[in-house]
């Protein structure tokens, strides 16, 4: 049986790590030891030289400029408003995909989110069915489908958001699988023709008796 402090613990728990983990990515960006990682594309044009070479040997490994640690965060504004042309030239077509994929989250769930909110929430809420089988139960379980009674004419309503919401995540998931495709398409026709776009791998050739 869940509570709000369950509930409250887990979501700091989460936020704490995810706030952990963007504050180490943005400080090892920082770090020149770590330039070539972050910055590969970069490398490759020949458009960025590694700030480890030359200087003091501290340097070379650790950032010692205090005021690029106080705007560490100043690349995540620029790349959500880059177009998606200019990010793939930039960072490559894996963080346009990327960064899709957190903007596909939010197409699914903040209208999910809504319309569960003002669907099923009042449907459960006004029901008092945990309340007469007297058994142990928080306010949470009051939001969910136990406080529905058997046979109960409100399951209709989650029977049809279970459609709504199906319908909903597989429209969501169909389109941006066509636009990051079609995406895909066009970063291979823009780049270079190589090798390995045309290499196929062959297994389990039978062998030739000749050669035994």
């Amino acid at each position: 049986m869940a509570t709000i402090q369950d509930i409250g613990v887990s979501a700091a728990i989460n936020i704490l790590s995810a706030v952990i983990f963007l504050l180490a990515f943005a400080f090892l960006r920082l770090q020149p030891i770590n330039d070539r990682v972050y910055f590969p594309k970069w490398y490759l044009k020949g458009s960025r030289q590694s700030p480890s070479h030359g200087g003091a040997f501290v340097r070379k490994f650790v950032n010692l400029d205090m005021r690029s640690y106080l705007k560490f965060l100043s690349w995540m504004p620029a790349a959500l408003q880059m177009p998606e042309d200019e990010l793939i030239s930039h960072a490559g077509l894996d963080s346009a995909v990327y960064l899709r994929i957190y903007l596909t989250g939010l197409k699914i769930f903040v209208p999910i989110t809504i319309l569960a909110f003002l669907v099923l929430v009042p449907v459960n809420w006004t029901n008092d069915t945990l309340e007469g089988l007297k058994v142990e139960h928080s306010d949470i379980d009051k939001l969910s489908i136990s406080n529905i009674p058997f046979g109960s004419k409100r399951f209709i309503a989650h029977l049809t958001m279970a459609y709504v919401f199906t319908f909903w995540t597989c429209y969501v998931l169909l389109r941006e699988y066509e636009i990051v495709a079609t995406m895909r398409l066009r970063f291979l026709a823009s780049e270079k023709r190589r090798p390995d776009q045309f290499t196929v791998l062959v297994r389990n050739i039978p062998p030739d008796p000749a050669e035994v």
